[in-house]
Order: C-alpha cells, then sequence, then structure tokens
C-alpha cells in the first residue's frame, strides 16, 4: 500500500447503501474558516469541480481574495464575516446563504484555533476560546443547517478534527479536547442521518502548511518561533489536503485519516495504545531534569 503525505490509500470507499454525492457540479457549498489554509484550498478545490461557495471567516478582508479566486473559476461566491463561535451569528447564517445561493449541498466544518501551553499555564480565558471555535462552532453549523441539508436529495457534512483527536500530546490539552469531542460526535451524526442520505466525513489530518500556529491566541515559548519550527518539519500543502477531502465527500468516506503520521498514530493507539504515552512522559520527566539541572542554584548561607 502506498503512504504517501495524503494518500487515496488512506480513504475508505462508500459502503453499500451509503448515499454518496459523487458529483458536485451545480451544488452549494458552506465552508467555514475559509480565508485561509485548508479552508480556503477546500473553497477553491471544490468551486473547479462546479461548486459555488459561501465562505465565512472573522477575515473579512482575506475573505475578499478567495472570493475571487473561486469567482474566477466560474462560480458563484458569496462572503460571511462570522465568528462560528458566536451562536446567534451562526444562527443567522443559513437565512443569508439562502439568500444569496438558494440551497445548501454541503457544509465543510473547517475553522479552528489552537493555543499551545501546559494545561496549567493554560490562560482559562484561551482554553474558553479554543472549545468555543473549535467545538461549538462544529455543532451550530451542523445545528442549523441541517434542516436545510435535509431538504436536498444528498447533501454532506465535513467536519475537521485532527490527528491530535487520536492521541493527546503535551500542551494540547484544550485542543486535543476539542477535537476528540469531534471525532465522538461525528460518529454519532453518522449514525443518526443515515437513514437521511445526509453523509458525515471526520477528517484527521496530520501536518499541513498552514498559519494555526500564527493565528493562536497563545503560545506559552513564542508563537513566531513555534511557526517558523513547524514550517521546517511539514511540508504538505493545503491543497493536497482538499484533494483528498473532496475525494472523501465524493466517496461518502465516514472517517479520513489525512497524511501518513495520522494513519501511524491511529495505528499505535489501536495496537500499542500506552506507548506513546509512556515515551512522551518520559521525554517531558527528562526535560524537566534538564530544566533543574541548569537553574540557578542557590550558594547558601556566608561562610564566616
Amino acid at each position: 500500500m502506498k503512504l504517501d503525505g495524503c494518500s487515496r490509500d488512506l480513504e475508505r470507499p462508500a459502503s453499500q447503501g451509503d448515499s454518496p454525492i459523487r458529483e458536485l457540479e451545480n451544488k452549494v457549498a458552506v465552508v467555514t474558516g475559509a480565508a485561509s489554509g485548508i479552508g480556503r484550498a477546500l473553497a477553491n478545490e471544490l468551486a473547479g469541480r462546479g461548486c459555488s461557495v459561501a465562505l465565512v471567516d472573522v477575515q473579512g478582508n482575506s475573505l475578499k481574495d478567495v472570493a475571487a479566486e473561486v469567482e474566477a473559476k466560474g462560480r458563484t461566491a458569496s462572503i460571511h464575516v462570522k465568528d462560528v463561535a458566536d451562536r446567534q451569528a451562526m444562527q443567522l447564517l443559513p437565512a443569508e446563504v439562502l439568500a444569496a445561493h438558494g440551497q445548501v449541498d454541503l457544509l465543510v466544518n473547517n475553522a479552528g484555533i489552537i493555543s499551545g501551553y501546559t494545561f496549567e499555564d493554560h490562560p482559562i480565558e484561551h482554553l474558553e476560546r479554543v472549545i468555543q471555535v473549535n467545538l461549538m462552532g462544529v455543532m451550530y453549523g451542523c445545528k442549523f443547517f441541517l434542516p436545510h441539508l435535509k431538504q436536498r436529495p444528498e447533501a454532506h457534512i465535513v467536519n475537521l478534527s485532527s490527528m491530535f483527536g487520536l492521541i493527546g500530546i503535551p500542551t494540547q490539552a484544550g485542543y486535543a479536547a476539542s477535537k476528540f469531542a469531534i471525532r465522538g460526535f461525528s460518529e454519532v451524526l453518522w449514525v443518526e442521518l443515515a437513514a437521511s442520505g445526509i453523509g458525515v466525513t471526520c477528517v484527521f489530518p496530520g501536518g499541513v502548511h498552514t498559519n494555526l500556529i500564527s493565528a493562536a491566541p497563545g503560545w506559552a515559548e513564542g508563537v513566531d518561533v513555534a511557526q517558523q519550527q513547524f514550517d521546517q518539519v511539514v511540508k504538505r500543502t493545503p491543497e493536497q489536503a482538499a484533494r483528498s477531502i473532496v475525494r472523501a465527500i465524493q466517496r461518502n468516506t465516514p472517517q479520513l485519516r489525512l497524511g501518513v503520521e495520522s494513519y501511524l498514530i491511529d495505528w499505535l493507539k489501536r495496537w500499542l495504545p500506552r506507548a506513546p504515552h509512556r515515551w512522551m512522559a518520559s521525554r517531558q520527566r527528562a526535560a524537566q531534569r534538564k530544566d533543574q539541572d541548569v537553574s540557578p542554584r542557590s550558594n547558601g548561607p556566608a561562610a564566616k
């Protein structure tokens, strides 16, 4: 089996009885977090497959650029400057999208943020913001668009989890909690909507070259340094990720592990569930010992 960065072999085909969206021509997609990264790439990929796109993000100026890219492909784009964590704003969003496009066939809950601290040091307002955007933003999108998706002959929901929805790592308590929750929430939706013709795909991306870290509300060690280190390691592009996600939509794939690292983490957690955390704990203890060794030591009272 070929395991490249976004291998289609990692996607499971639709099971018998599912109702996949095999053709995206003349569909209408709502994409949150569409101003940059995977969201922007998905908007362009879907437009290239024939979708009109409702673009949702807090960054209105960047959405204008994405809308121009979508329209250059001959499709219609609408701009909706919304904070997905704002329940009232999200409740109004479906009516705005319907006014612009007349229908909704595909909802992509992509918006997300990250914040890097140990749980003990994590400012509570950052934790709350991560949960509100990453988890409640997904739930609001599904809750308020679901009645309209049910009116379509076939529709689809995509929820972006993460590789950290498969494994918890230090400094990512809030992010991992939100992404694990999205995984469970998506499994519930997949079962509950099985008879409705609405497909549900939960995506677990590994490393993708985006500005997720630089846009974080806070980072213990300095967000610019963390982003630079991330950029040096991660080479998978948002466009590669978007192509795999769109294939998963067309095949009605329930879960998509995106990238070799996501696939391997999932395998490790299934077959050696404690090994990754034992290794991380040993690294954590070693780092703490190192910090203690280099910390200034008191010379004690002066000799008389």
